[in-house]
């Protein structure tokens, strides 16, 4: 499947026979599926200045493929960017070489294939690798979560010699925690947990009368009332942690990495220097080094800003939070305000503009309408908070930017997250991050200092999830080690945000969808229907839950997005992925035969467009 609109430069002069005929393909492929293909052609008066800029004024000299560097015919054909064709062709806009005509034909021929990708060249610079190196290790792996641990592992079980650094610096708020990284210990696993207990709190107050379900304190009340104990809870989850750190541990010796733990810095390409937490240093030498230090959570920056806590420390409170203060719109923000306002507390959320950036806007907004509906969050929009000040009977004073006050027992800061690099010494390497969050660049996992590389959370512009960075990881450990030539696929990541209405995706969304292709070019496909489980719930009664497919408009309406939210969304978005990856279309899809009665059955059902106008709303079986 094409993950993207590819574009593709094609330069000949303009009596070529073979420049003619592989236009003219390209040409029609371009028309017939103008969201995956955009040609750009550079046509040349005559042989001779074709050449002269090919071969005189160097145009192949700027590509790394050596068949680049020994192409002299025409068609010239290369992937790259831009929108319309220069005179002549400007280096910018290179991308990767494709070849000549014959290699431009094949190409065609793959990209019509039905359910089979068309894979870009993978291009990865020589490091300088050689098994008689002499250094301590083949590959120092920075960083023990998810993405470090599976590539250390990897990388080991194809005989390659490693270490594997973890040390967790405290919050802010002077928290720490054990082996694993944040998904572990201060992420997905904690998250999931509470917000299963939250789950169980509501059904059991809002769903089980309806069910006849009779709790002993109905028998002597109106009302069915329900009791979270933090603490107990805390302490069940945490135990669970402290169980998968030691396992992770006896994985790593298992799998023969050597695992430090220690903080290192590097002095130089193939040298870090190691402190452990009293201090003492020592030295190590790689041949290879990758980063995988993941982000920490960005503080407020208002006066006050250090009496927030974030989602380091929320795990980890002895007591209650109490009533809640979580600014921001992440989904970090959302999911922690959801099971906190399923266990029963007064909770806010602070939103500057608008929810879950980067996700499907009409989603987005259907998770803040049940959040503020059914569950009870209050929302205070297009504010953030200015000053925090404490006070004599220990809340938190809260003015916000809008001159309103209000007071917290907890202000938990969501505002977004930076990469953990600012102590690693990289910049003495030449390596280069993204200013606004310090998160690493590089192409195929490989930054600018070619031995060291970067997965995870820290290496900019790829999804900030706990799967992506294990299969990056494990990935690169076989492309450095394996002999692999398969690239990290960062395109049809399924993920699932764990709100009280649980919002799960693939592929892309309407809004980037018509953004990317053109509103004319998409089609949408929806329904709004209330969940089998819901039925009988009066508390249920004004909600419901919402799927959507995004597919090209054109035959054969190939998928570019499932959006789904309800009830066990991870759940039913996972299987989707698989199909999508294949290229899945909109009617392999409505052929497929649902599971009944399921909600992930509406989604193969879909068959009302937006474009029609008639109403989403489904009833009856």
């Amino acid at each position: 499947m094409m993950s993207s609109q590819k574009v593709l430069h094609v330069a000949g002069w303009e009596s070529c026979g073979f420049y003619s005929r592989c236009l003219s393909v390209l040409k029609s492929l371009s028309l017939l599926f103008p969201t995956r293909l955009r040609v750009i052609q550079h046509a040349f008066p005559d042989r001779s200045s074709y050449r002269a800029w090919l071969l005189e004024d160097g145009f192949r000299s700027h590509f790394t493929d050596p068949r680049a560097l020994e192409h002299t015919s025409s068609p010239f054909v290369w992937f790259g960017t831009g929108e319309d064709a220069t005179h002549p062709p400007s280096s910018d806009c290179i991308h990767s070489y494709l070849g000549g005509h014959d290699a431009t034909l094949d190409w065609c021929r793959q990209f019509m294939a039905p359910c089979e990708a068309v894979a870009e060249e993978l291009q990865m610079v020589d490091d300088g690798h050689k098994p008689d190196h002499g250094y301590d290790y083949d590959l120092v792996v920075i960083g023990g979560g998810s993405g470090g641990m599976a590539a250390a592992k990897e990388a080991a079980a194809l005989g390659a010699r490693v270490a594997c650094l973890d040390f967790v610096k405290p919050s802010p708020a002077g928290t720490t925690w054990g082996l694993g990284g944040t998904c572990v210990n201060v992420g997905c696993i904690p998250k999931k947990l509470f917000h299963a207990g939250s789950l169980l709190n509501e059904a059991i107050l809002q769903d089980s009368p309806a069910f006849g379900v009779q709790i002993a304190s109905e028998m002597h009340a109106n009302e069915v009332s329900t009791k979270v104990q933090w603490p107990v809870l805390r302490e069940n989850i945490q135990n669970y942690i402290r169980s998968l750190n030691f396992k992770y541990r006896v994985r790593l010796r298992e799998k023969d990495v050597t695992y430090l733990n220690k903080l290192g810095t590097f002095k130089n390409a193939h040298t870090i220097e190691a402190v452990d937490k009293k201090g003492r240093s020592s030295t190590i030498t790689s041949s290879r080094f990758l980063i995988a230090t993941g982000g920490r959570p960005t503080p407020l920056s208002c006066p006050g800003g250090d009496l927030a806590i974030s989602s380091d420390d929320i795990f980890f409170m002895e007591q209650s939070p109490g009533k809640t203060l979580c600014v921001g719109a992440s989904y970090i923000s959302l999911e922690c305000a959801g099971f906190l306002a399923g266990i029963g507390l007064d909770v806010t959320v602070a939103v500057r503009s608008i929810l879950l950036r980067g996700f499907d806007r009409e989603c987005s907004d259907r998770v803040g309408k049940y959040m503020e509906d059914h569950s009870k969050v209050k929302f205070r929009r297009g504010v953030v908070p200015s000053k925090l000040q404490k006070q004599e009977n220990g809340q938190i004073e809260v003015t916000f930017s809008d001159g309103s006050t209000d007071s917290y027992d907890t202000v938990l800061a969501a505002v977004g997250r930076t990469a953990d690099t600012e102590k690693l010494g990289i910049s003495s390497l030449g390596i280069k991050v993204n200013s606004k969050n310090q998160r690493i660049l590089g192409k195929y996992e490989q930054t600018d200092c070619p031995n060291v590389y970067a997965v995870g959370d820290v290496l900019d512009d790829t999804p900030e999830l706990t799967p992506v960075a294990i299969q990056a990881g494990i990935k690169l450990a076989r492309r450095l080690f394996g002999g692999s030539k398969e690239p990290m696929d960062y395109v049809n990541v399924c993920t699932t945000v764990f709100t009280p209405i649980e919002y799960s995706c693939v592929g892309i969304s309407e809004d980037d969808a018509i953004s990317k292709y053109g509103e004319d070019n998409v089609e949408v496909y929806h329904s709004e229907f209330l969940p089998l489980e819901w039925s009988l719930s009066n508390a249920r009664s004004h909600s419901s839950a919402f799927a959507k497919i995004v597919c090209e408009k054109a035959e054969p309406q190939r998928v570019l997005g499932i959006h789904y939210v309800g009830p066990n969304a991870g759940e039913v978005m996972q299987g989707y992925g698989v199909s999508m990856r294949q290229g899945l279309t909109y009617k392999q899809l409505t052929e497929t035969v649902g599971i009944h009665p399921t909600c992930s059955e509406e989604i193969v059902t879909l068959s009302i467009t937006k474009s029609s106008g008639e109403d989403a709303a489904a009833g009856g079986c």
